[in-house]
């Protein structure tokens, strides 16, 4: 009898157990749980895991805390527990002294049978959610593992971008450090072509200067002569009309005509050659005949070769040819109707019917060239 009742007293202490076990594994859920929407927010907002991190571990910390204080409820209940159990086992000294005296019925110990049936079936079921929960905790860990790899793998990233940033940072450098060196290159070549540029201006002022020549001759020429006599502004030539000088269709020179072309030729020559600045640059004086489109080509050009070489003829004559010298600079040639005067687009016979006396300067090609090319745009 006393044993059973000891029985009894067992039983009910490992229930009160196995409530308290229950209790310590829902506060365990509680905190898987919390873990586990700790995980899944880690995996939402990995570029706030730092200090998420840092959050959990201190929520963790706080319930690690908490689960100390409840271990040391724990303990302080188990300390009472054992105190109880002391109590139990004097009691139990008692109740030893008192087994004769007590008795069970056999309904009760088959009630007690199956109390700690139940007991163990809550005992097994406690178990198997015991399992779960450390196959949970297991899976967090893995996933918390995960994480970790993640942020190491993340971190390493990191590590290779800024290596990559400061490659190219040093290549940026060296790229400015060859900036620099082009412009300086640069700046020295400005120098050097400044002073190019400045060199070929002072050369075309002297080239200008040179093929200014004949402008400076025939504004020299139309001061001198002033209204005198009539030149060509264009080119200086001194023209006179072949219907004073020739009868029409004759290449034979009037009388009448020859004082007249020998005031005009004078005046031109002596205003020509008197000049210093000019002299030395006459190469040759030309006298064309021109004639105008009446006629063939080849009846006006024999036409206007004659009267050219008869006018040449007379003033080789003159004592202004002797004075100055410019027997050997004086030639003849007939032009026929190549260049005719036009008014308004339409031939001017009389005008065309002419003879003109031009100088022609030192390499005049050349220096018509230098012009050509120094006024190009």
């Amino acid at each position: 009898m006393f044993v059973k009742k000891d029985e009894k007293q067992e039983s009910n202490f490992w229930i009160s157990y196995a409530d308290l076990m229950a209790g310590l594994l829902f506060v365990f859920i509680l905190l898987i749980g919390a873990i586990v929407s700790k995980s899944i927010i880690l995996k939402s907002y990995l570029q706030e895991k730092e200090n998420k991190l840092e959050k959990v571990e201190k929520t963790l910390k706080i319930k690690e805390q908490k689960l100390l204080d409840i271990s040391s409820n724990l303990s302080l209940k188990t300390e009472l527990l054992k105190d109880k159990n002391s109590q139990i086992d004097s009691k139990d000294s008692e109740l030893n002294r008192e087994k004769q005296l007590l008795a069970l019925r056999d309904a009760e110990i088959q009630k007690l049978n199956k109390m700690l049936l139940q007991s163990n079936t809550q005992k097994d079921r406690l178990d198997k959610k015991i399992v779960l929960i450390q196959n949970i905790v297991t899976d967090t860990n893995l996933s918390l593992n995960r994480q970790n790899k993640k942020i190491e793998d993340y971190e390493n990233r990191v590590i290779v971008l800024s290596n990559q940033i400061t490659d190219i940072q040093n290549s940026v450098k060296l790229k400015d450090n060859k900036l620099l060196e082009l412009l300086n290159a640069l700046d020295e070549k400005d120098t050097k072509y400044n002073q190019i540029v400045e060199n070929l201006q002072n050369q075309r002022a002297k080239i200008k200067n040179l093929t200014g020549i004949r402008v400076k001759v025939i504004t020299a020429l139309k001061k001198e002569l002033g209204d005198k006599i009539s030149l060509d502004s264009t080119n200086g030539s001194l023209r006179l009309s072949s219907n004073i000088l020739f009868s029409s269709g004759s290449d034979k020179l009037k009388d009448m005509a020859k004082e007249a072309l020998k005031k005009s030729f004078k005046d031109y020559i002596t205003a020509l050659l008197s000049n210093p600045n000019i002299k030395p640059h006459i190469d040759k004086i030309i006298i064309e005949g021109h004639t105008d489109s009446v006629g063939s080509y080849m009846s006006n050009l024999k036409l206007s070769q004659n009267r050219a070489l008869a006018v040449m003829d007379y003033i080789l004559t003159l004592d202004v040819v002797k004075k100055y010298k410019i027997k050997s600079l004086i030639t003849a040639s007939g032009r026929s109707y190549m260049d005719l005067i036009k008014v308004n687009g339409k031939e001017d016979r009389e005008a065309s019917r002419r003879i003109e006396i031009k100088f022609k300067l030192k390499n005049n090609e050349a220096m018509q060239e230098i012009e050509k090319v120094l006024d190009a745009k």
